[in-house]
C-alpha cells in the first residue's frame, strides 16, 4: 500500500480544526506537558533527535530553542500540519528537518537517532500499528538511545466536549499502562517504564521511557 493510499487521523482530529490546534492545546496545558517530556529526555549537544508524529512542530521548535546544538527531525503523515511546522520553524529562524511519513514505516537507517520522542500521537495509531511503530523506534535508535513517549491514558474521565472534539474515547482504550509497557517490551525495547503522570483538562496523561534493545 502506498503512503498516498493510506489514511491517518489529523492532529486536531479534523482538518478544519487545524488552525485552532496550537492555541487550544497550549491553553489546555499541552505545551507545558511537552516541556516536561523534553526535559525528561535529557538532550545533549551533538545528539540527533526524532519526533514521531510531530504535527505542527511545537515540540520540534521547543527542542531547537532550548538546545541549539541538537539536530532535530520531525515526521508526520499530515502535509497540512507539516506546512505549519515548517512555517513556524522558519519564522523562529530555527533549523529543523521535517519529513512526511508514517510511524510504522520510518524512512531512516538503523541506529540513526540518540533519542526518539512522541507526544499525544500514540493514541492516533490503530492497534495493529502501535507495535510496528515501537519496533521501528527500536530499529532507528542508536545503541543506548532512548524513547520518550507522552500520551493520554485510557479514556476514563474524559467527558468534556473538547475531548470528544479532538479524539474519540475508543482511540484511548489501548493506552492502559500494562498495554503500553507490554507493547514496548514486545518490540524489543528494554527497561520500559512509566515515569510520571499528570492531569490536563482533556484527561490524565502519562510519560513513558524505554531504551533500545
Amino acid at each position: 500500500m502506498t503512503e498516498q493510499a493510506r489514511t491517518f487521523l489529523p492532529a486536531a482530529g479534523k482538518d478544519w480544526l487545524l488552525p485552532f490546534y496550537d492555541p487550544v492545546v497550549k491553553l489546555l496545558g499541552g505545551d507545558a506537558a511537552r516541556k516536561i517530556l523534553m526535559d525528561e529526555a535529557d538532550l545533549r549537544t551533538g545528539q540527533r533527535v526524532l519526533e514521531v508524529g510531530c504535527g505542527t512542530g511545537t515540540l520540534v521548535l521547543m527542542m531547537k530553542r532550548a538546545h541549539i546544538g541538537v539536530e532535530v527531525v520531525g515526521i508526520d503523515p499530515d502535509p497540512k500540519a507539516l506546512a505549519r511546522a515548517r512555517s513556524k520553524t522558519a519564522q523562529a529562524s530555527a533549523t529543523a528537518h521535517f519529513d512526511q511519513g508514517f510511524a510504522d514505516d520510518l524512512p531512516y537507517p538503523d541506529g540513526s537517532f540518540d533519542r526518539v520522542l512522541s507526544s499525544f500521537m500514540f493514541h492516533h495509531l490503530p492497534t495493529a500499528e502501535k507495535g510496528k511503530f515501537l519496533a521501528q523506534v527500536n530499529r532507528v535508535l542508536k545503541t543506548g538511545g532512548s524513547l520518550h513517549l507522552l500520551d493520554f491514558e485510557e479514556a476514563s474521565g474524559m467527558h468534556s466536549w473538547l475531548a470528544h472534539l479532538f479524539h474519540a474515547s475508543h482511540q484511548l482504550e489501548d493506552n492502559k499502562k500494562s498495554r503500553v509497557l507490554g507493547l514496548m517490551t514486545s518490540a524489543g525495547l528494554v527497561g520500559a517504564e512509566k515515569v510520571a503522570e499528570r492531569r490536563m483538562l482533556l484527561g490524565r496523561i502519562a510519560y513513558y521511557r524505554a531504551k533500545s534493545g
